[in-house]
């Protein structure tokens, strides 16, 4: 039953102490019985008058349209508070008000809309924050909405992605990892996918402006120089709790505070007995250009991008020390001077080469590709992809090479893959997203895994020092395509020599490894180290060759040179 009161409530009456009670008298409906203990207001539809204190006001230019009013006593089943759906101006923070309007649930979020009337009643304290702790269940948000809140543990930063287009991070606890880099595919996968969800929230910024420059957080605006990496660890965080866009965020009263605790890290140094070092990376879609025009999906969409891109992939390899590079999502243009793998080998100097294989591969928009420096390594025998009658309808072929270290020493052979992505477009049948923590071409993945090693199965006897699988492939430690190889004797060298979880990706505010060394057993004995080099998956994506020109002019870095970080293979053959 709805709640009348005709005296309001006592301890706030004292607290307007400029205004004349006559000022607001009325009848006032209680917050909490509008908001109701469930995810919906039972009085939706019926027009009220409430009065509370204004806690935080959005109602300026590129705001959220209206603010924020508390009433000062809190029931633990239901919110005292409501967002008022305005352009009236009447109020400001930290004065109470008498609002009339119609009580509306917008996509989750309980407010009062079509007001016609904001009566100032005189100056107020804001009502104490609540102290929370996540994780928070969906009953707790809901009993908390649009009220004060302050979280008493310090959270970390777990993604970035929409600080540059809507000023927002997501928060945790701790670093969250995708459940299938530590379970096997399932319900098991699933149900810690929802725990970590109750874990989450979003650090917004009280607008809704798109873009914003400077971007909010941190203090003074993003730049290359900046350390806001993953890790970085939030306190301070006072606030509003929100629901807009299908989450749970926080609209903050005062500045949160940002330490950094993830350093970026210097490349890996090379073993002593190494002969041979192997980079492998994703260049997050390297295009250079259909004659000088950028007409394509992907990659850069100017020439100034794609300069950029190059600059800062150059700097990664450069500093990596590599002798070989096993790269993916390359432009399939060819191998001709105007190609994009000849624009890589030329922007990293006189003495990179490119491998050329025999054909190209048909039929797919971005391709792999061997790079190495010819005055460390030679390429022994031709570049072999898998016929197409053992790589039926599969998408992107392997690519084969094998090097030798011009020092001496044995011959190893690498085999690059790139495996379909989990991208959900044209996905039919078994090719579906199967709801185990896979996403959709689980199927394919794995039947490219198997088509691999029964190619490589056919290929003759040779005198080398073994097989090394590497790449993109687009599956998580636990996932079919990964536990196929293994089933042939492949060993993960990335995943199998740490106790940690490991991560050369993120996405959505989880981490694990889609990029892979795998070694048969044979090239065991001449793996000196395989490690991953953090430097592009913790940074903002703002970073990338696509940042404004006030971040892209800063010195080159291999900072966000991809979204994938890069795995660096050490061998002594």
């Amino acid at each position: 039953m709805t709640r009348l009161t005709n005296t309001w409530n006592i301890g706030l009456v004292l607290l307007a102490l400029s205004v004349p009670a006559a000022a607001c008298d009325g009848v006032y409906r209680s917050i909490t019985d509008i908001q109701g203990s469930g995810s919906q207001s039972p009085q939706i539809g019926e027009r009220v008058s409430v009065r509370g204190v204004i806690t935080l006001d959005a109602r300026g230019d590129q705001g959220l349209g209206g603010f924020f009013l508390q009433q000062p006593e809190h029931d633990t089943d239901a919110s005292s508070a409501l967002f008022i759906y305005t352009r009236l101006r009447d109020g400001a923070v930290g004065e109470e008000v008498a609002v009339t309007g119609t009580v509306t649930e917008y996509h989750g979020l309980t407010e009062l809309t079509a007001v016609d009337s904001i009566k100032t009643c005189g100056p107020a304290s804001l009502p104490p924050p609540v102290s929370v702790q996540l994780p928070l269940n969906e009953a707790q948000r809901e009993s908390l909405e649009g009220m004060r809140i302050a979280l008493s543990q310090p959270l970390q930063i777990i993604d970035h992605h929409q600080l540059a287009d809507f000023g927002t991070l997501t928060l945790a606890p701790q670093q969250q990892t995708v459940p299938t880099q530590l379970l096997p595919p399932g319900d098991e996968a699933w149900i810690l996918e929802q725990r970590q969800q109750l874990l989450r929230l979003i650090l917004d910024d009280g607008r809704s402006q798109r873009g914003p420059v400077p971007t909010p957080y941190p203090d003074g605006g993003l730049s290359r120089q900046t350390n806001f990496r993953t890790g970085t660890v939030v306190t301070g965080l006072d606030g509003i709790l929100d629901y807009r866009y299908q989450h749970w965020r926080l609209q903050p009263l005062a500045a949160p505070r940002f330490e950094p605790t993830n350093p970026r890290p210097q490349a890996p140094a090379q073993g002593i007995n190494s002969n041979l070092r192997l980079m492998t990376l994703n260049l997050g879609n390297y295009f250079n250009g259909e004659q000088g025009t950028f007409t394509t999906s992907r990659g850069a969409r100017n020439r100034q991008q794609w300069l950029r891109q190059t600059r800062h992939l150059v700097a990664a390899i450069e500093q990596s020390q590599a002798d070989v590079l096993a790269a993916s999502e390359l432009e399939n243009d060819g191998y001709g001077s105007d190609s994009a793998i000849a624009s890589l080998a030329e922007a990293l100097g006189a003495p990179w080469r490119y491998v050329i294989p025999a054909s190209r591969d048909p039929g797919v928009a971005i391709t792999v590709g061997f790079l190495y420096r010819a005055d460390r390594v030679r390429t022994v025998g031709p570049a072999l992809r898998p016929p197409a009658e053992q790589w039926p309808g599969l998408g992107r072929r392997p690519l084969l090479q094998q090097f030798q270290p011009l020092s001496g020493g044995e011959t190893v052979r690498l085999v690059l893959a790139h495996f379909k992505s989990k991208h959900c477009r044209n996905a039919r049948g078994a090719d579906r997203d199967q709801h185990d923590g896979q996403g959709c071409f689980a199927n394919r993945r794995t039947e490219q895994a198997d088509a691999l090693t029964r190619w490589l199965a056919t290929l003759p006897a040779q005198a080398i020092a073994g097989t090394l699988v590497t790449g993109d492939l687009n599956s998580y430690a636990r996932e079919w395509p990964i536990q196929r190889l293994r089933d042939k004797g492949f060993r993960d060298l990335i995943n199998d020599t740490t106790d940690a979880p490991a991560a050369s990706y993120r996405y959505q505010g989880r981490r694990g490894t889609l990029d892979y060394s795998l070694a048969d057993r044979a090239l065991a004995d001449h793996i000196v180290a395989a490690r991953i080099w953090a430097i592009n998956a913790d940074e903002p994506r703002a970073l990338d060759f696509r940042a404004p020109a006030a971040v892209s002019a800063e010195p080159i870095a291999p900072w966000r040179s991809s979204d994938h970080d890069p795995l660096i293979t050490d061998l002594q053959l």
